[in-house]
C-alpha cells in the first residue's frame, strides 16, 4: 500500500473514531493508567463482558471446558429457532400436532431447524448440569462468588423448566402423558401445590386444551425473558466478583513444607 492510500486510510479512521457517533458508542479517549483501563471495559456495553485482569490458569480450556460459553451459545440457538417455529407453530390442542407434522414435511427447513432446536435444548440440560458440577468442584460458590452461585442454581431450575414446557408442545402422546404426570406430581407440592396444579392445566384434575396454551406461554415468554434477565446478572456478577474463580489455592501445609524446603537448601548453600 502507498504512502498516500494509507494517509487516506489514517485520516478517514481518525474522522470515524473523532466523530460524535462513533464517541457516544464507544468511550475511548481515557489516559493509559490502569483506573482508566478499567473504566474503558466498564463503560463499553461490549467491553464490559471481560475483566480487564483474568487468572492465567483460571482460562485454560482444561479447566473451564467452554461451559458457560457452550450454554450461552446454544440459548442463542433456541432463540433463533424458536423465533423460526413460533411463525408456524399454532397453540391449540386441535392442530398443534398437525402444525408440527407440517413443520417438518411441508416448511423449507422446518425437519432441520425443529431438530436443532430440539437437540439444542438437549445439549443446554447436559452443558449447565456439567457446568454446575464444575464450578461446585472448584469451590466457586465460595465466598465472594455465593450470591452469584445462587443464580446460577436459579438458572439450571429455569433451564430444566424450559426443556419441560418445551416438551408439551408438540401435543402427541409422550408430551401429554408427561405433562399428565409432571402437573399431578405438582399437586402434592406442600401450601401452593393444588392451587399451582389448577392454575397450570385449567381444571382439578388431568390436562385439558387450557394446558397447551398455558405452557407455550411460559415456553415463549415467562422463561427465556427469566433465563436472560438472569443471565446478564450472571455475566456482571462475574466480572465484579474478579472475573473466572482460578483453581483453589494451595494448602496451608503445602505452603509450609514448600517453604521449609526452601529454608534447607538455603541453609545448605
Amino acid at each position: 500500500m502507498s504512502t498516500m492510500n494509507r494517509g487516506l486510510l489514517d485520516r478517514a479512521g481518525s474522522y470515524i473514531t473523532s466523530s460524535q457517533a462513533w464517541r457516544s458508542i464507544f468511550r475511548h479517549g481515557y489516559p493509559d493508567t490502569p483506573l482508566n483501563q478499567s473504566l474503558v471495559m466498564m463503560g463499553n456495553v461490549f467491553l464490559h463482558l471481560h475483566p480487564v485482569k483474568v487468572s492465567r490458569k483460571a482460562m485454560k480450556i482444561t479447566y473451564t471446558w467452554c461451559l458457560g460459553g457452550l450454554s450461552f451459545f446454544l440459548f442463542l440457538v433456541l432463540t433463533i429457532t424458536g423465533v423460526f417455529l413460533m411463525f408456524y407453530f399454532v397453540p391449540e390442542a386441535r392442530v398443534a400436532y398437525n402444525n408440527i407434522q407440517q413443520i417438518q414435511s411441508a416448511v423449507a427447513f422446518g425437519n432441520l431447524v425443529r431438530n436443532m432446536h430440539r437437540w439444542a435444548a438437549h445439549l443446554m440440560v447436559v452443558t449447565v448440569t456439567l457446568h454446575m458440577i464444575r464450578v461446585f468442584y472448584h469451590g466457586a460458590y465460595k465466598p465472594p462468588r455465593e450470591f452469584n452461585w445462587v443464580i446460577g442454581v436459579t438458572l439450571f431450575l429455569t433451564t430444566l423448566l424450559l426443556s419441560f414446557t418445551g416438551y408439551l408442545l408438540p401435543w402427541d402422546q409422550i408430551g401429554y402423558w408427561a405433562i399428565t404426570v409432571g402437573s399431578n406430581m405438582a399437586s402434592y407440592a406442600p401450601l401452593l401445590g393444588a392451587q399451582a396444579h389448577n392454575t397450570l392445566t385449567g381444571q382439578p384434575v388431568g390436562v385439558g386444551g387450557p394446558t397447551l396454551i398455558r405452557f407455550y406461554t411460559l415456553h415463549v415468554i415467562g422463561l427465556p425473558l427469566a433465563g436472560a434477565i438472569l443471565m446478564a446478572v450472571h455475566f456482571w456478577r462475574i466480572r465484579k466478583d474478579g472475573g473466572e474463580a482460578g483453581p483453589p489455592p494451595p494448602a496451608r501445609r503445602e505452603i509450609e513444607q514448600a517453604r521449609a524446603r526452601e529454608m534447607e537448601v538455603a541453609s545448605l548453600s
